[in-house]
């Protein structure tokens, strides 16, 4: 524990990919004051076209545990 899942549109390589999530780990474990080792991060690519449904509809939009929510939308 903490686990943390970061979705994104695909086409970031695997550095990049390596790199968020040591940096987002790092801040996880720092802000909680938990040790690293217990800190996993995954991350899961999603196409553009399934965002909308896949993600945004079923996680985020009506979602109160949603803490940064994002500046669009899907109908």
């Amino acid at each position: 524990m903490p686990h943390v899942i970061v979705k994104l549109w695909p086409g970031r390589d695997e550095e990049i990919k390596k790199n968020l999530a040591k940096r987002i780990a790092d801040t996880v474990a720092e802000e909680l004051k938990a040790d690293i080792g217990t800190v996993s991060v995954a991350i899961q690519e999603v196409s553009s076209d399934e965002w909308g449904e896949k993600v945004y509809k079923a996680e985020i939009k009506d979602n109160p545990n949603v803490y940064q929510k994002p500046n669009y939308d899907y109908d």
